[in-house]
């Protein structure tokens, strides 16, 4: 049977997993809304697809070069975590 310490335990967990699995994306996102929002000041451009659509291919390329990376975390927290409390042991 599932306590509550080890409920809130595995809760706090994959929070934590969460937070450490989109830290880079979240990261890229800002610093290119950062530059893109700096480059729109110095010129006056105001396009409106000019924050999304380089903003959209750095998320795409930081999620690219770090799928590996989230996925072999997530399958460590199943196997270790998730998969040993399902099963009972």
């Amino acid at each position: 049977m599932l306590n509550e310490v080890l409920f809130f335990d595995t809760l706090r967990e994959s929070l934590w997993i969460s937070v450490i699995i989109s830290f880079p994306i979240l990261a890229v996102a800002l610093l290119a809304g950062l530059v893109v929002g700096l480059f729109q000041a110095l010129t006056s451009i105001q396009e409106l697809t000019l924050t999304f659509v380089p903003k959209l291919g750095a998320i795409i390329v930081v999620f690219w070069i770090t799928m590996g990376f989230m996925t072999q975390t997530l399958v460590t927290f199943f196997q270790d975590r998730l998969i040993p409390i399902i099963t009972g042991g």
